[in-house]
């Protein structure tokens, strides 16, 4: 059973993309072939000004992609860079067992948006 918060980014997901002014994109798993993450940022300043992801996925990666967005909004890239898989798990209330690719989607393809210098 998802949490309310779980239950509230679904119902209503935050940050929806595609960003079309992103300028870092990382993309975790394969699109088309299961599931998976592909998140958006527009960094300015040192800065994420904006987030977007966009995912196939249950429930639990809905929720992840879209409190990820939320939650680095306004965030230096070094605050967004600590942001780990349990920190996820923790700020949605708990994720069901067996639910654990869904925080590791949304971290993978933050490290690889945010590790690039620019969309490829």
């Amino acid at each position: 059973m998802f949490s309310a918060i779980v239950n509230d980014h679904v119902y209503n997901p935050r940050n929806v993309g595609p960003l079309e002014t992103a300028t870092h994109e990382g993309v975790a798993g394969v699109p088309g072939d299961g599931p998976y993450m592909v998140l958006q940022f527009e960094v300015g300043a040192g800065k994420i000004v904006r987030a977007a992801y966009q995912t196939y996925g249950c429930p639990g990666a809905i929720a992840c992609g879209s409190m990820t967005a939320q939650v680095l909004t306004g965030r230096t890239i070094e605050q967004a860079l600590r942001l780990e898989e349990k920190d996820l798990v923790l700020l949605l209330g708990g994720l069901p067992e067996g639910k654990e690719h869904c925080p590791q989607l949304a971290i993978q393809a933050l490290r690889k948006a945010l590790t690039r210098s620019e969309i490829p």
